[in-house]
């Protein structure tokens, strides 16, 4: 079952942010993970951000949605300030 990906429109700012030699693994395992199966690749996540999903590559996450056939990108970042800045981008 592949997955189509949609980007939030913030993600080149966050991918500005990482090293080089991180967005390619990032790239790479949205490519062969979250477009292949977000369900079982990703882990849900609670409280605040139930509904949403996480996606682990090294140091960083990938916080996404899955609507249909759809995996809504909404946030890349280091994992020790990747929640409280989606949270300020869902506006919660």
């Amino acid at each position: 079952m592949e997955y189509r990906p949609v980007y939030h429109q913030d993600i080149p700012h966050d991918l500005a942010e990482i090293p080089g030699n991180i967005k390619s693994r990032i790239r790479k395992a949205i490519e062969t993970r979250l477009l292949v199966d977000p369900i079982s690749y990703g882990l849900p996540l609670r409280k605040s951000l139930q509904g949403h999903r996480k996606l682990r590559v090294g140091d960083y996450r990938i916080i996404y949605r899955i609507h249909g056939k759809e995996v809504i990108v909404l946030k890349i970042g280091h994992r020790r300030d990747v929640y409280p800045k989606i949270l300020a981008r869902l506006g919660k």
